[in-house]
């Protein structure tokens, strides 16, 4: 479902209570005339603003945190100050903002240890963004291994130049570039997901999916409002196997944020993935429409290569086991490879099967090539790989790209979806 504006979480009750703070803890760094400083952006003759690379504000607010605990508060109090003067939408940064002022006065009893009456008013908002700083402290302390991969990613073709893992446990995007070796882990962001939290199963639920997906296009910020941010990255929700299982609703993007807010709440999309600005126009930048994956998974699980190589070969034999029975041109033999309630494009398998056959016909018993192959594996009620690969008839120059979804069912796989996508 794409979304709708929301107002600004705790921004303004912020800048009330910092305003204050300044003019108790009389810092005239941090004000002028008893009025908070305004930002560079603010004034008419200031020089244009510098360009923030991705992750760059997170790391300088994990550096004000470091800060913090080596009790080098009155340095972190001045990389504090210069955070929320960067980036005054920033509400994280101006509560970390607000606890070292309000340390010049007194101990900080608590993080966003801000004056009662505005903790009473936005007692939800403080929550979130406590909650959203364990998230990154937590993301950021505990690490992926070294050279480890999401287990979903079994194979991946030279056409997938680049992949995206999600762990919604960690509110966490982590960007891979697949080079010759494979999967290398590039980058990683604060996210946030649905305000019902993940697993989407209807429309308006509030809820981010959970499975294997592609980015279907790139939306043009200019078509957007800028509530979106940077831009958008829509995906291929709902996917045939969430078809299958019924799963309903649409407009589920990868998106930015509007101009009054730097990031959202851990849960405050209404099923999106929303990132900041700057790194969604990383992501914006680097990845490529219809080929890019995108894994939403509620936990990650981090597996060495060697540790998938197994299963990869184990399914690659199933698979040369389908090609040679399409090139035999043995109808029967090849529908023992699709389960019963396949479908495609409304056919049930009864429907499909003439134009399987006509497939067939025209290929005369040649073999058959799987050019750039991907397979992707998704586990949850039921274990399944989707598959994608450039079908070329020996003799041929190219083919159609298809994929594939294929289900376990016993010690057997089962296709029950194929596409032509290309």
């Amino acid at each position: 479902m794409v979304e709708q504006l929301n107002p600004p979480r705790l921004l303004p009750l912020l800048k009330a209570a910092l305003v204050a703070l300044c003019c108790a803890a009389v810092l005239p760094a941090a004000t002028a005339g008893g009025q908070p400083r305004k930002s560079a952006s603010s004034r008419s003759a200031a020089p244009a603003a510098p360009v923030v690379r991705d992750g760059e504000t997170e790391a300088r607010l994990i550096e004000i945190y470091r800060l913090i605990g080596q009790a080098r508060t009155r340095t972190a109090l001045a990389r504090a100050e210069a955070l929320v003067k960067d980036h005054p939408n920033f509400s994280l940064a101006q509560l970390v903002y607000g606890d070292l002022l309000m340390a010049q006065q007194r101990p900080v009893r608590s993080f966003g240890d801000v004056p009662e009456q505005h903790a009473q008013a936005g007692s939800q908002a403080l929550a979130e963004l406590r909650e959203e700083s364990q998230l990154r402290m937590r993301a950021l302390r505990e690490r992926p291994p070294a050279g480890a991969i999401p287990a979903q990613f079994l194979q991946l073709s030279s056409k997938n130049r680049h992949a995206i893992a999600i762990d919604t446990s960690r509110a966490r995007l982590y960007l891979f570039e697949n080079r010759p070796d494979g999967p290398k882990l590039i980058a990683d962001y604060y996210i946030s997901v649905g305000k019902s939290g993940i697993e989407k199963a209807a429309e308006g639920d509030l809820r981010t999916p959970l499975g294997v997906y592609y980015i279907t296009s790139n939306l043009d910020p200019k078509s957007l409002k800028d509530f979106y941010g940077s831009g958008a990255l829509p995906i291929n929700y709902p996917n045939p196997y969430d078809a299958r299982r019924g799963k309903t609703g649409r407009g589920i993007w990868l998106h930015g944020t509007p101009p009054d807010q730097f990031s959202r709440a851990p849960k405050a999309t209404d099923g999106c993935v929303v990132l900041a600005n700057p790194d969604l126009e990383r992501i914006i930048r680097t990845v490529e429409v219809r080929s890019t994956p995108v894994i939403i998974a509620p936990a990650l699980r981090w597996v060495q290569p060697a540790a998938v190589q197994a299963e990869a070969r184990h399914f690659h034999d199933v698979l040369q086991a389908w090609r040679g029975a399409k090139a035999s041109g043995d109808v029967s033999r090849l529908l023992a490879f699709y389960t019963p309630d396949f479908a495609v494009n409304g056919k049930t398998l009864a429907e499909w099967t003439p134009l399987l056959q006509v497939e067939l016909g025209k290929a005369r018993g040649k073999l058959i090539e799987l050019k750039d192959l991907s397979v992707l594996r998704w586990t949850d009620s039921a274990d399944t790989m989707v598959v994608t690969f450039g079908e070329v008839a020996t003799g041929a120059r190219t083919g159609p790209v298809k994929r594939q979804y294929w289900v376990r069912q016993g010690a057997q796989w089962k296709i029950f979806f194929e596409g032509v996508i290309g």
